[in-house]
């Protein structure tokens, strides 16, 4: 039981991009921090939205 709360949790993690941003702080070296969070979302969303997509 406990490992599937542990998955859960994790899948959690993923989809509200706490995972990524922990992975961004890790390999950018920097600590959590109001700048560091938006340093990665606006890098993230504009990745994300940059790309036109067709019909």
């Amino acid at each position: 039981m406990k490992r599937f709360f542990t998955y859960v949790r994790d899948l959690i993690r993923e989809l509200s991009d706490q995972s990524a941003y922990a992975r961004y702080l890790h390999a950018s070296g920097q600590r959590h921090s109001s700048t560091a969070w938006k340093q990665f979302a606006d890098r993230r969303y504009r990745r994300k939205y940059s790309n036109a997509k067709c019909c």
